[in-house]
């Protein structure tokens, strides 16, 4: 068929990642045992090599000794080349061929098809070496006899065995040593990757007990080598966004819960009040009126919550009428008929969508109503670079000491003062139009009671 692609199958390929290592230790000590395999391998290869032509060079060196030792009984200063007889002969013609030209003076017995590769040899002149296996393996030599009027050639023969013997044994014995060498490279590797190893798993651990809790302990204050160092930076960055996020979740979960409560109070109230007892038709429809009221304000609260947790409160457009909305605001928070509200001059305007107003004046009026003694006053005036609302109550005021805590959230002056109320109405405010690229403050300068000053951009 054409055009046909082969592909891996996948059950091959299944196979193969299941036999890969899972663990970081596991893959470094597999990648150290190939790496030293194949280093093993190129030494063990060039050693045996060098053995192999070392003891050939050894076996030619013991074959031209004798071919030099045979030439001492070979005369050639007569007409023609004679083989003296000396003692020892035995030993000197074993595996020895004499040639005079081409002809053959002296052969040993039994030498049988070698001795056609020892004139095979001896025809080419010259001292050279052959290789051969007749009966097994053998290495001849030939060394030329030059002195006296005639030439003659010295053919010698040597038994390879022992050599290859040899060099078998150092074969073997390098791969027993490469099989060691390994094992030990792999558990040594495996041992030391472990140790390195324990402190990064000693710190994801210690991380991830301290990401559960939010803790402020960090890895940046013990001393660890650089590799650890870098990882202890990531991990402090980590853990530092992983805080900032549990804070805002907590911070947004405790501002709706606070923010909440009030139209839900009013929804609560309503629905207790209309079950007490028989309502006409208006009562009715007052009472979902209100209801209904109170449950936009909750859906307003909850939009205007989340689209600030989401940045959105940065760049939200729009503007708000300052006037009505701080009137709607005080009617929705059933406040005191002896709260006045009051603007300077001309309609005022801020740069900022009604629900933001709403939520950032709501704390400071919740506030004022829920301390003051007799009056709260709510006025609106413009000022340079914008708008601003002040709210004054004549209540206790902000004790001295407190002052600089008091946009922190979850803190009050007098936990037990027998007001309801978990301290994140002022920090919520302030956020909120600093948000919007505004401010809210308190002034230290007034005496009677409490003034908050909200400062916002001009609509």
């Amino acid at each position: 068929m054409s055009g046909t692609r082969h592909r891996p199958r996948p059950a091959m390929t299944a196979f193969l990642h299941r036999l890969a290592p899972r663990t970081l230790r596991g893959r470094l000590s597999l990648v150290a045992l190939t790496t030293a395999a194949l280093l093993m391998l190129v030494l063990t290869v060039a050693f045996n090599a060098v053995a192999q032509h070392r003891l050939q060079h050894q076996a030619d060196d013991e074959l031209r000794t004798r071919a030099v030792a045979v030439a001492t009984t070979v005369d050639t200063t007569g007409r023609t080349v004679r083989v003296l007889e000396t003692s020892h002969d035995a030993l000197l013609d074993a595996n020895v061929w004499i040639y005079a030209g081409e002809r053959l003076l002296e052969e040993p017995p039994n030498a049988g098809r070698l001795t056609r590769v020892a004139g095979s040899l001896a025809g080419r002149g010259g001292r050279r070496c052959v290789t051969t296996d007749v009966g097994g393996p053998l290495r001849l030599c030939s060394q030329p006899v030059s002195s006296g009027r005639n030439g003659a050639l010295v053919v010698t023969a040597l038994d390879l065995s022992p050599y290859r013997s040899s060099a078998d044994t150092l074969l073997v014995g390098s791969l027993a040593l490469d099989v060691v060498m390994l094992a030990c490279t792999y558990a040594l590797t495996r041992l030391a990757v472990g140790r390195a190893l324990r402190p990064v798993r000693a710190m994801t651990d210690q991380a991830g007990q301290w990401s559960a809790v939010a803790s402020e302990e960090r890895f940046g204050h013990v001393r660890h080598p650089v590799e650890l160092a870098r990882l202890g930076t990531s991990l402090d960055a980590i853990l530092d966004r992983i805080r900032t996020v549990l804070r805002h979740e907590r911070r947004l979960t405790g501002e709706l819960s606070h923010e909440l409560r009030t139209p839900l109070s009013r929804i609560i109230a309503e629905l207790d009040w209309w079950q007490t007892r028989p309502r006409t038709a208006d009562q009715t429809r007052a009472t979902h009126k209100v209801i209904a009221d109170a449950a936009r304000s909750m859906r307003t609260i909850c939009d205007t919550l989340l689209d600030d947790a989401r940045g959105g409160a940065l760049t939200a457009p729009g503007t708000a009428e300052i006037l009505p909305t701080l009137r709607r605001l005080t009617e929705a928070l059933d406040a005191p008929s002896h709260v006045t509200v009051t603007a300077d001059g001309p309609p005022l305007e801020a740069g900022v969508p009604r629900a933001l107003l709403e939520r950032i004046v709501s704390p400071l009026l919740d506030n004022a109503c829920r301390y003051a003694r007799s009056e709260v006053a709510v006025r609106a005036y413009r000022a340079p670079g914008g708008v601003r609302v002040d709210v004054v109550d004549d209540g206790p005021g902000v004790p001295a000491p407190f002052a600089g805590q008091l946009f922190e959230p979850g803190r009050r002056a007098d936990p037990g003062d027998g007001h309801g109320g978990a301290g994140l109405g002022l920090p919520l405010a302030r956020r909120l139009a600093r948000s919007a690229g505004g401010e809210v403050a308190h002034d230290p300068g007034h005496t009677r009671g409490a003034r908050f000053v909200v400062s916002l951009p001009a609509g």
